[in-house]
């Protein structure tokens, strides 16, 4: 039965982000955009991980976390907090947050935080669609992709790639032959509220596919004029 996570989060396009890669992942996700509502669904269901938003209407983050503890909830916490607040995140984790990511965070920090939490405080994995769990390999045609330990492997040759490539090629992996316009990837990739352009997004595809362009037999990213990128896989090259 796959795992459930309560997202306790009042911004709408991170909300949705949050709960697509999660969902993604083979996680059931429960949206909730108010703090006293995300304290009553945390007390009546037993989630198995609560992503949780600080500055939140109605209730703060920090209020709802002390309020479950009290009650003796110990789902695990991982409290999301603006970017140089460490003030925050110091507040959270003796309130008793289990972890925490500071915004704007990219989808594979996201996913390697849920998981190392999940492991952490003994939770397991769920299954998972796309990608295969923690320590395995996801593999289409000649290219493995090592999630955990952000490597790739591509007919045999391991190609080094920096963190924001990585997770570029795994976001474009996981969707095959699907166009991904500029802004999602610079979403899911770089966060919601990256203040840089849609070139970061240009400049790092354009590495990118030198890097992997000896082996264009194999696998190449497509420009989509006007949209964004497409992954595309020969698996009929002899």
């Amino acid at each position: 039965m796959p795992k459930s996570i309560l997202v306790v989060e009042d911004e709408p396009t991170l909300a949705r982000l949050l709960s697509y890669n999660l969902s993604q992942e083979g996680y059931r996700t429960t949206l909730i955009d108010h703090g006293g509502e995300g304290l009553q669904a945390a007390l009546q269901h037993p989630f198995d991980l609560i992503i949780l938003d600080i500055m939140l209407p109605g209730m703060n983050g920090f209020e709802v976390l002390a309020k479950l503890r009290q009650k003796g909830v110990k789902t695990p916490v991982i409290i999301l907090t603006a970017r140089n607040a460490e003030e925050e995140v110091v507040q959270g984790l003796k309130a008793g947050a289990d972890d925490y990511i500071t915004k704007p965070f990219g989808v594979a920090e996201l996913l390697a935080r849920v998981s190392a939490v999940m492991r952490r405080t003994g939770a397991d994995e769920p299954p998972v669609a796309d990608e295969p769990e923690a320590g395995k390999v996801i593999q289409v045609a000649d290219l493995k992709i090592y999630p955990e330990k952000y490597e790739v492997v591509l007919n045999g040759e391991q190609i080094q790639l920096r963190p924001k490539e990585f997770e570029v090629l795994l976001y474009l992996v996981q969707r095959p032959g699907v166009v991904v316009t500029r802004d999602d990837l610079m979403n899911i990739v770089w966060g919601f509220d990256y203040v840089g352009g849609q070139r970061t997004v240009d400049v790092h595809v354009s590495s990118l596919r030198k890097k992997l362009e000896m082996n264009q037999e194999t696998v190449q990213i497509d420009s989509i004029r006007g949209l964004g990128y497409k992954l595309v896989i020969h698996t009929n090259k002899k």
